[in-house]
């Protein structure tokens, strides 16, 4: 009898380690808010909005630790509508993330939806990839470096580095997942990054081969497909075409203030039905100073060199974007926050266009303005 308990007692000492070495957490964020943009159609736009500066979301993620320095990791999170309960992105049930994969003390290596190395490395160098919210995404986001409302990439393996001494890289690489179409919707892209105390700089390549070639492919088309050329219309109307995403960026972090510079060029070419080249140069000048340990206030400046090409005939734009946020804590996971964003197009045909999924129109002139008053919790 006694041998049994034993034996019954160390037994569920075993199972209680077991479990205690697997976690899985809920997580998630709800930012609502009221909107204000300009221009749109000739007239003002009133809206109830949702993330305003974070995609509501929520997620699960857990590991469980399979020895040897080897860990199982998952991820599954989706993005929705706070202000009609709607899923976002390509209205999936996990629309943003969803992979599983094993880590370990060199890397760790992933498969399912994931983001890219762009959006890994130099998105969070930039204002609307850390504090500054969706309509501080550069002009049109035709480089995807804002998280919300993005796209990420379907069928993907992805490697990501440890921490060798402040230096990390990584590598994505998406399947078109079509017999006899390899090259069919396909993606992949590099990333690396160095941290030396406050300092941190990183560097990204995406490319996307025919990415509306199959419906099964990398990428689903809901983000940068869409993106429209004045006068021309949506580049995901013209056929199959190539994209490619360069950039570098800095940031450093210095006592309660922190500034920050991000290059980028966004290309698409290679059309299918027509002779269409776009170049997109993006410069970007973002700076957040916490002025009390509740209260923070950022400003973003991007300036966008777009050249359009069709048929041998040169059409220059330029933008210019101005935006500034307060964010103010009401407690560590609960904030409101005002922001303002203003853009000046110029050149041929341009027209104003803040990148803004929720009201998603262009200006009926060169101006813009989007003003946001919202509340944010995270959980």
């Amino acid at each position: 009898m006694k041998k049994t308990l034993i034996v019954a007692a160390v037994s569920a000492s075993f199972a209680v380690a077991a479990h205690a070495q697997s976690s899985v957490t809920l997580y998630g964020v709800l930012d609502a808010g009221i909107n204000y943009t300009s221009n749109v159609g000739g007239h003002s736009n009133w809206q109830q909005t949702s993330g305003g500066v974070d995609q509501s979301r929520f997620g699960l993620k857990g590991s469980e630790d399979l020895g040897s320095g080897l860990k199982l990791v998952f991820t599954l999170e989706s993005g929705f509508q706070l202000n009609n309960g709607g899923l976002a992105n390509n209205n999936g049930m996990f629309n943003r993330q969803s992979f599983v994969g094993l880590s370990s003390d060199y890397g760790t290596v992933t498969l399912g939806r994931q983001y890219d190395a762009g959006q890994d490395f130099l998105s969070p160098l930039t204002a609307t990839g850390s504090w500054g919210g969706t309509p501080f995404a550069h002009y049109g986001n035709l480089d995807n470096l804002s998280n919300n409302y993005g796209t990420s990439v379907n069928n993907a393996v992805k490697f990501t580095s440890a921490n060798y001494s402040g230096f990390s890289f990584g590598a994505t690489y998406g399947f078109s997942n079509q017999a006899g179409g390899f090259t069919n919707n396909r993606q992949y892209s590099l990333g690396a990054a160095y941290q030396f105390e406050g300092l941190r700089v990183a560097a990204a390549y995406v490319q996307r081969d025919k990415p509306t070639a199959n419906t099964n492919g990398a990428s689903d088309g809901s983000a940068f497909t869409s993106f429209g050329i004045n006068g021309i219309g949506s580049i995901g109307t013209l056929g199959n075409f190539r994209q490619r995403m360069y950039g570098v960026g800095a940031n450093y972090a210095f006592g309660p203030a922190q500034v920050g510079f991000v290059w980028t060029q966004a290309r698409a070419d290679n059309f299918r039905s027509v002779p269409l080249r776009i170049s997109q140069n993006n410069y970007e000048i973002n700076g957040r100073y916490n002025l009390t340990p509740t209260l923070a206030l950022g400003a973003a400046y991007t300036y966008s060199q777009q050249a359009t090409s069709l048929f041998g005939e040169h059409a220059p734009q330029h933008f210019h974007q101005i935006g500034a946020q307060a964010d103010y804590k009401l407690s560590k996971r609960t904030s409101v926050y005002t922001q303002i964003v203003y853009q000046h197009a110029s050149g041929h045909l341009a027209k104003a266009a803040i990148y803004n999924a929720n009201s998603g129109s262009v200006s009926s002139n060169r101006d813009q303005t989007s003003a946001t008053v919202g509340l944010r919790h995270s959980f």
